[in-house]
């Protein structure tokens, strides 16, 4: 016993150096690859998806795109709790006080999955009508409704899987997050052709291959945790409701739900406006997003690294550390953000057209609008860097407005407008558009940070000058 203590307490002083002491470069590498690597995957197994999908018909291909803004609802409650308790736990962390964050960990990780497991409850019971109100069409919601009936029930893994990712990390074990997410996706994409064509069951299929994945992602988490491997226990008895602890959670986990609701509003706004032009429009801009969700979800899965790096030095006081990891996530995500979008940019036509048996419009209205977002993705890593940043240094209020732009307070008047000037451009360009926007109003939202971190740094440095003396 006194051995399996020594053994957890080395585990745990090695993470805490990883996050307050190891260089900026490696500790980002260690934290930002391994998430980044398994949020890549996974990202990929969204476009294998829609390729299987997508050879059974537009009308198919047309439901999964309908289908993913609600399960990101669901899955947004795991990042409610998830998120929100991780960026506490980091500043927890990084001020010493571990027995705190390990009843922060508890009561996230139990919350979202009661939670969780009452929204599902209530989508399955309302599930026709919230179909049709994120675009489903008349051809598109039986399919929508087959899909739905049985991935948004295994949202309930999942949930508990986001919750997971996010503490995992919070404590500095970025490889166990990578392992759980391409276990799952490797999987899955081994999974879809076997259920859609093998057995013939078309997207019932597509959905049971993810359920399946679903939970190997869950039993790869309950062997860390059963394991012993975590800095934390997870026990019900540490699960607390003080306001102190409920306030830090929700002051940025409402953010982070907020963003992924945007996230769905943006989507379902584009399914509808692009209803008016057909199932061939709504497949398109289907594909857009998940080519699109490939890059942001791989920029996503490397900030979720620097994120308990920013935290913890913010807790610890040690800003020319927060500084580098700063300037260093902004170099390398940008960098993979402009690699990614040229990418796009030189062959939208070859790459849409891998989705679909041959829709003429579908390829030329899925081409020009993955053009339009291989330009402002480029903008994306600098955008995300800051949006999470603020999270990170528990700023809940300026994350939000900053995390909002995107999807949100920039998109929705966009996409409500700009088409009923420019016809089905305007969705194609409503995106882009809104991702130069965001990117402005980041330059002026970094400034002022800058300046207040460079105050505490002197009112650290003048403090301990005085006590040395």
């Amino acid at each position: 016993m006194n051995s399996e203590k020594r053994a957890t307490k080395k585990r745990a002083l090695q993470k805490m150096e990883l996050l307050g002491s190891t260089s900026i470069p490696k500790a980002l590498l260690a934290m930002g690859i391994p998430t980044m690597v398994g949020m890549l995957v996974n990202a990929f197994y969204n476009l294998v998806d829609a390729y299987f999908v997508g050879g059974l018909g537009e009308s198919q291909m047309g439901a999964i795109s309908v289908v993913y803004p609600l399960g990101q609802v669901v899955v947004g409650l795991g990042l409610l709790f998830g998120n929100g308790a991780a960026s506490y736990i980091s500043r927890l962390l990084g001020r010493g006080d571990r027995e705190n964050a390990d009843k922060v960990a508890s009561t996230a990780l139990y919350s979202s999955v009661s939670v969780g497991a009452v929204i599902i409850l209530i989508s399955m019971v309302f599930l026709h009508p919230i179909l049709k109100l994120l675009g489903a069409t008349d051809s598109i919601l039986p399919y929508a409704a087959t899909y739905a009936g049985i991935y948004i029930v295994s949202c309930i893994f999942n949930v508990f899987n986001v919750t997971m990712n996010n503490i995992v990390t919070s404590e500095g074990a970025a490889k166990t997050t990578m392992c759980a997410l391409l276990t799952g996706a490797v999987l899955n994409i081994a999974l879809d052709p076997l259920f859609i064509y093998v057995f013939d069951l078309g997207v019932a299929g597509a959905a049971i291959a993810t359920a399946i994945s679903q939970v190997v992602s869950t039993c790869v988490y309950l062997t860390y945790i059963f394991r012993k491997k975590s800095v934390f226990h997870f026990r019900v008895k540490d699960c607390t409701y003080t306001k102190e602890t409920m306030s830090e959670i929700f002051k940025i986990g409402i953010p982070t739900l907020v963003f992924q609701i945007l996230t769905s509003v943006s989507i379902s706004l584009i399914n509808n406006a692009a209803g008016d032009y057909g199932d061939s429009a709504i497949a398109g801009m289907g594909v857009v997003t998940r080519l699109i969700s490939m890059g942001s979800l791989s920029v996503f899965g490397f900030i979720k690294g620097f994120q308990p790096i920013a935290g913890y030095s913010y807790g610890a006081k040690k800003f020319d550390r927060l500084r580098e990891a700063i300037k260093t996530s902004i170099l390398w995500s940008t960098a993979f953000c402009v690699i990614f979008g040229v990418i796009l940019v030189l062959f939208p036509t070859s790459i849409v057209s891998q989705f679909t048996k041959g829709d003429a419009e579908m390829i030329r209205i899925g081409a020009a609008s993955l053009r339009a977002n291989g330009i402002s993705i480029m903008l994306f890593g600098f955008y995300t860097v800051y949006s999470s940043l603020f999270l990170a240094l528990g700023k809940g209020r300026e994350g939000f407005i900053l995390g909002a732009c995107r999807q949100g307070i920039c998109f929705i008047p966009i996409i409500l407008l700009l088409p009923m000037v420019w016809g089905l451009n305007g969705i194609m360009y409503a995106q882009p558009i809104a991702d130069v926007l965001s990117a402005v109003i980041t330059i002026f939202m970094a400034i002022p940070l800058h300046k207040k971190l460079n105050e505490m740094q002197k009112q650290t440095s003048a403090i301990n000058t005085k006590d040395n003396d």
